[in-house]
């Protein structure tokens, strides 16, 4: 019997290295960088531009607002875990048909509990399909609205529902943003142009024909899942099942359904668990030398897996927050070594454990950099991490 080949992590860090453009590569275009990291976060609109130019793809902030609202090449849509990613328009269908299912019914679910109050429309489910209805007739003639804006065109879907009464942060919580979000899910709409700089996020929204200029392809569940678990292994792995469920949002059973429908093969990872590889991607990868990275907060290399610790070691309780949202991190060789801070006059480098000098060196480097390429720019960290809240 043929033994199952054995990935070590010393190869892991290589292959995500070389497969998410973090090893010195310089020119790539910003799909290029969505493709490579299958899709940007974009919950932080910042994060998109930030993980972008640490992997030479974004000479300046406008290229990806060019990519994004000028070409639309790239496209935001919620899709996987619920999240909000920047993505091309291929994997975008992907994404839609495979999460996209899921993520409505469970924003549905969510509008039908809120809705359901004692201050809710007498039926709920009716008055769900008829905001859908009326908002997709704004949106008939390619117009691009703000949430706030569709509010006032539709006085009579125009309702909020109390949350979290007696609370400081309690209030009324308007609804049809919510329906944006559901209609989003299900592929009708489409977060449009942007009012705000790049660092700051004010969407318009349109429907998701007249922003692409065409209708978005469909494909079942089943196939979008076969095709978002071939990318990710190309790109993340070798993956175990739970890395796979995790970064998909989605269940077992559709993971395990796609990978028996794949070319896969199982392998070995250093600590025991089985992970997988598609079968054509076996050979070893061309160590990469030691570099240094600063990447945003949410960035989809450090968010990428479920299990982190080959990258990430025992610095988790640093640099995640308590729902697992990963902050700015400062790496070398591979390895997440610490984090950093932007003031306004520097970016600083936080390390978490002794490093050689040239590892200081060439983070002080890199930080110098990207101060440079952020100009008179100050984004916000949308998650701050507990280091980074520590050395504000």
């Amino acid at each position: 019997m043929t033994a199952r080949p054995r990935i070590t992590v010393e190869q892991r860090r290589a292959r995500f290295q070389r497969r998410h453009l973090l090893d010195g590569s310089v020119d790539n275009s910003v799909t290029a960088v969505a493709d490579a990291v299958v899709g940007l976060h974009a919950t932080t609109a910042s994060t998109v531009h930030l993980s972008a130019w640490a992997r030479g793809g974004a000479p300046t902030p406008d290229a990806i607002e060019t990519a994004l609202y000028d070409h639309r090449t790239l496209v935001k849509q919620l899709v996987m875990r619920r999240t909000l990613f920047v993505m091309t328009r291929e994997m975008l269908a992907e994404s839609v048909s495979a999460v996209g299912p899921r993520v409505a019914a469970s924003e549905r679910t969510n509008l039908l509990r809120d809705l359901r109050r004692d201050d809710g429309p007498a039926d709920p489910e009716a008055w769900i399909d008829r905001a859908r209805d009326a908002v997709l007739a704004v949106f008939a003639d390619g117009a691009d609205l703000t949430s706030s804006e569709l509010r006032t065109r539709l006085p009579e879907f125009d309702i909020a529902i109390m949350r979290d009464e007696g609370k400081s942060y309690g209030g009324p919580s308007p609804i049809l943003p919510r329906i944006l979000n559901y209609l989003a899910a299900l592929g009708d709409v489409v977060r449009g142009p942007n009012g705000a700089p790049w660092h700051r996020s004010r969407p318009s929204w349109m429907s998701m024909e007249s922003w692409l200029g065409e209708p978005l392809p469909r494909m079942d569940v089943d196939a979008g899942h076969r095709a978002l678990v071939e990318r990710w292994l190309r790109q993340y792995g070798p993956g175990t099942e739970t890395d796979i469920v995790w970064w998909l949002g989605s269940t077992k059973t559709a993971v395990r359904t796609a990978l028996a429908a794949l070319d896969v093969t199982e392998v070995d990872l250093d600590g025991g668990a089985t992970g997988y590889l598609m079968s054509d991607d076996l050979d070893p990868v061309e160590p990469v030398e030691p570099r240094a990275l600063l990447l945003p907060g949410l960035d989809p290399t450090t968010m990428g897996w479920k299990d982190r610790g080959f990258y990430l070691g025992e610095h988790a309780g640093h640099l995640f927050d308590r729902n697992g949202n990963g902050g700015q991190t400062a790496w070398w060789d591979g390895r997440i070594v610490g984090g950093w801070v932007l003031r306004d006059d520097a970016v600083e480098v936080v390390p978490l454990e002794d490093l050689p000098p040239e590892a200081e060196a060439a983070l002080a480097a890199r930080a110098d950099e990207l101060l440079a390429w952020l100009g008179d720019d100050r984004p916000n960290a949308g998650f701050p991490s507990p280091l980074m809240t520590k050395h504000r």
